[in-house]
C-alpha cells in the first residue's frame, strides 16, 4: 500500500469537501470539525485532535494557509509552510480530512460542512468560537476542549531561539 498516497488523498480542496460530507451523512456518521495553524504539532494538538475526534466518527481540519497565519501571528509566522502542516496533519490517524482555507476565519468552511460538533481550544468560550452561531442554530454542539499546561507552538518557537 502506498501510505504517502493514501496520507495525500485526505489533503481535499473546498469543491471536493462536498462530496466527502455528503458522504458521511449518507453513512450517518457524525461530522467534527476544528480549526488552527497547527504550525509546530505538539502534544497539545495531537491530545486536542484525538479528543475532538473522539465526539463522532470524522474529524475534518481546516487549515489556516501560509497567508491567514502571516494576518493571525505575524510575518515570522507560519514556521511551516501549508503543505508540510497539511500533509502532517493529514499523516494522524485521528483526522479524515484536511482543508486548507485562505480566508481570517474558517466561518464558509463551517457553513459547507455544518458539523454535528464544533470544537476549539480551551482558550475560546463557546459562545465566541466562529459559526458557533449557525452551529447551535440547527442543533449541533460547539464545544471548547482546556488546553494541556505547557504546551504551545509559540513555547517551543521561544526555547528554539533561546538556544
Amino acid at each position: 500500500m502506498d501510505y504517502l498516497q493514501v496520507i495525500q488523498n485526505k489533503i481535499i480542496n473546498k469543491d471536493h469537501l462536498s462530496k466527502l460530507v455528503a458522504n458521511y451523512r449518507l453513512k450517518n456518521q457524525k461530522i467534527v470539525f476544528t480549526n488552527g495553524c497547527f504550525d509546530l504539532l505538539h502534544k497539545g494538538h495531537v491530545t486536542y485532535l484525538a479528543q475532538a475526534a473522539s465526539l463522532g466518527n470524522r474529524l475534518i481540519v481546516g487549515l489556516n494557509s501560509d497567508n491567514s497565519v502571516q494576518k493571525l501571528k505575524g510575518m515570522h509566522r507560519p514556521i511551516q509552510d501549508q503543505d508540510s502542516r497539511s500533509l502532517i496533519m493529514a499523516s494522524l490517524h485521528v483526522v479524515s480530512a484536511v482543508v486548507i482555507f485562505e480566508e481570517d476565519t474558517p466561518l464558509e468552511l463551517i457553513k459547507q460542512i455544518e458539523p454535528d460538533f464544533l470544537v476549539k481550544g480551551g482558550d475560546w468560550e463557546p459562545s465566541k468560537i466562529v459559526g458557533s452561531d449557525i452551529v447551535a442554530g440547527y442543533g449541533g454542539q460547539v464545544i471548547s476542549i482546556p488546553f494541556i499546561d505547557g504546551y504551545s507552538t509559540t513555547s517551543i518557537e521561544s526555547k528554539i531561539k533561546l538556544s
